[in-house]
């Protein structure tokens, strides 16, 4: 009987989950028509909500233990209390993020409560104080109106985290990444990825001449450095293209993104000679079955598992993900894969995608220079992160041991995700008040209209 409820409800999730992801590019085409959008947005929310049923009722069948359902429960409360949130308190806020934010929720759940129940409860322990501590974020985006003042603080509050963790931090993987207070760990790079946005949209705000153009690379360089320093390479990168995409989209030079790009090209031939986990871990994706009892024993056991499910996954708890070692971490998208199917990851990819679409939509309509880059730099963090983890799952690029956001086990990753999409809520809002508007805010805010254009004039 489980086998078949088993099987029944994998086709169903998908069916679901494939309704879900149309509607998320769908929505984007029809930006014209609110009253089809709230219905959009309303059908989105039942394919959630069934999803998360759904599984948690093959979860059921397969444990028999009463306390799944409380936890169901539990975690229904909590995405009907995040869409009340925005709802309610931020009714200009995109439903569209919000939808996606609490998807990525239901299926970390869904695959923790699989893999390991210890932390999938960590996991929604998480996710709660996650949405108290970023209930403020949007208002507090949309009313403070300096922070576009503050680069040099960032700078220095963000290389002075790094080095702090390069000198004390603990080592895990053999890279520096964390501190432990007690049974939390804390990953400060997670937050600083923030930090730095902020720090490159500030400066390029003020200017993109030559000069301003240098400071800034030398100062986004340190923070790459220390991280590189720390053996932390996966957020290095992330770091350095980040701020690539920036600095092109700042100038619109070419030249700079060439530049750029041939800079990290010869970075990554001398972090191959200097680091061994480096080339472990391209040894392991050039050839793994050559290396399969040792450097490539993950990568080969990811890709078995995404193998053996297909297309349409084996069901819940009927395959082996457990094999794949860290597979709630980094190797979360394998699991997905198995047990899921490949039709089901193909649809999460896509509404990642969707999501990073809806953060360069923002930057791209929103008026203001600073909260412009802000939303592009936070929308290629994001981006590059699915990137890299789902690259490194698959074998597309060697593995870099980043988290899936949202998806993979882990309360720094979670918590500054959450801060993200709060901030890009909060930039959403920013827009729909220009809209409303119908001229440029600065960050001043309350200027005189006269003062506004002069300064326009000056930027042009």
């Amino acid at each position: 009987m489980v086998t078949i409820i088993t099987e029944v409800s994998k086709y169903l999730m998908m069916l679901l989950f494939a309704g879900y992801t149309y509607d998320c590019f769908y929505v984007l085409q029809r930006a014209d028509d609110e009253k089809l959008q709230k219905r959009v947005f309303r059908r989105q929310q039942m394919f959630l909500f069934l999803i998360h049923l759904d599984a948690y009722l093959v979860i059921y069948a397969a444990t028999g233990e009463e306390k799944t359902l409380l936890f169901f429960a539990a975690q229904a409360a909590l995405i009907c209390a995040i869409q009340l949130i925005y709802r309610v308190l931020y009714k200009k806020a995109s439903r569209l993020v919000t939808n996606n934010l609490c998807l990525f929720l239901v299926v970390s759940f869904v695959m923790l409560e699989r893999l390991n129940e210890a932390k999938a409860f960590r996991q929604f322990a998480l996710a709660v104080v996650a949405t108290l501590v970023t209930l403020a974020v949007p208002f507090l985006i949309r009313r403070i109106h300096f922070l576009h003042e503050l680069p040099y603080l960032y700078a220095a509050l963000g290389i002075g985290l790094l080095v702090l963790v390069a000198v004390a931090g603990r080592t895990d993987y053999g890279a520096k990444l964390s501190f432990s207070f007690g049974p939390v760990s804390l990953q400060p790079s997670e937050f600083i990825k923030i930090l730095f946005v902020f720090f490159v949209a500030a400066m390029f705000y003020h200017s993109t001449e030559l000069r301003q153009i240098v400071i800034t690379t030398v100062l986004a360089a340190v923070h790459v450095l220390v991280l590189v320093a720390s053996k932390d390479l996966g957020s290095a990168l992330i770091f350095f293209v980040t701020y690539l995409v920036m600095l092109y989209v700042a100038t619109k030079d070419l030249r700079w993104l060439l530049l750029g790009t041939a800079a990290g090209a010869a970075a990554s031939v001398v972090a191959y000679r200097l680091f061994s986990h480096v080339q472990t871990r391209v040894v392991a994706w050039r050839d793994p079955l050559s290396v399969i009892d040792d450097q490539g024993y993950q990568v080969c056991h990811s890709l078995f598992a995404i193998g053996t499910g297909g297309w349409f996954g084996l069901g819940l708890f009927q395959g082996m993900p457990n094999k794949i070692p860290v597979v709630d971490e980094d190797f979360v998208f394998a699991a997905i894969c198995e047990e899921m199917g490949c039709v089901f990851a193909v649809c999460l990819i896509l509404v990642c995608a969707g999501t990073y679409l809806m953060f360069l939509n923002i930057a791209m309509q929103i008026r203001n220079r600073f909260y412009k880059l802000t939303a592009l730099g936070l929308g290629t963090v994001y981006g590059f992160q699915v990137f890299l983890t789902i690259g490194g799952v698959i074998k597309f690029i060697p593995s870099t041991g980043v988290t899936l956001p949202l998806v993979s086990y882990g309360g720094s990753s979670l918590l500054s995700t959450f801060i993200i999409f709060a901030v890009i809520q909060g930039l959403y809002i920013i827009r729909e008040d220009e809209a409303f508007d119908g001229k440029k805010e600065e960050p001043g805010g309350g200027k005189k209209r006269a003062r506004r254009e002069g300064k326009e004039r000056r930027e042009r």
